[in-house]
């Protein structure tokens, strides 16, 4: 069965509406310049909702400190989603001792090749490729074209990302082969705000692909 994670979660009876609908993960966004950031007190009243999902903390080229102060919050995931480099990553790692994820944006091969370099990552998050004139390094929306990934060897565990709703999410796993996919805001109506419904549709159709 398809693992899902729900990102960019910042109410608190949603969260809870997430892991009691199936998700494996639920991300925290701590990235300022994201619609979707929560701050360090707002996320420990969240963690409470978490119920047997696990909390994931989304961070874009945090230094030492507010790693600590996430890690001492009760996250034992850190989603990496910066220009971290390979040694960053490694740094983190060994520092933490918490469960790290690496995300690449995708557009092409020379992407994915870069990603196989996060080989201290405990799993890629395969995500698209951020607009030229981004602001943010993710949560855009943007789907990137799946079949650059077919006969990709697989380093390792990884999650798909990018683009993903209710309405592509089984496609996107038949054609890709991912055994997880992470959604943000193709569960909401609004920008930076989750819709339940839309949060169950999303899990069903990934659950059941």
């Amino acid at each position: 069965m398809t693992q899902v994670k729900i990102c960019g979660l910042t109410d608190p009876d949603l969260v809870r509406h997430a892991a009691q609908a199936g998700a494996d993960w639920i991300g925290f966004v701590f990235a300022e310049a994201s619609p979707r950031h929560v701050t360090e007190a707002a996320a420990a009243s969240l963690l409470m909702q978490v119920g047997s999902a696990r909390p994931v903390a989304l961070l874009v080229d945090a230094d030492d400190a507010q790693i600590d102060r996430i890690v001492t919050l009760g996250f034992p995931v850190l989603q990496l989603h910066g220009s971290e480099t390979p040694e960053r990553v490694a740094a983190i790692k060994a520092r933490t001792g918490a469960e790290i994820w690496k995300a690449v944006g995708i557009a092409d091969a020379d992407d994915l090749a870069r990603a196989e370099a996060y080989t201290m990552a405990d799993r890629l998050l395969i995500d698209a490729k951020p607009p030229k004139d981004a602001d943010r390094t993710g949560g855009h929306g943007l789907p990137f074209d799946w079949n650059v990934l077919k006969g990709w060897q697989v380093p390792g565990p990884w999650i798909l990302a990018g683009g993903l709703t209710p309405e592509n999410v089984a496609d996107a796993v038949r054609l890709t082969g991912a055994m997880a996919v992470d959604v943000s805001s193709g569960v909401e109506r609004i920008r930076g705000l989750k819709d339940r419904r839309l949060v169950t549709a999303f899990l069903d159709a990934a659950k059941n692909s």
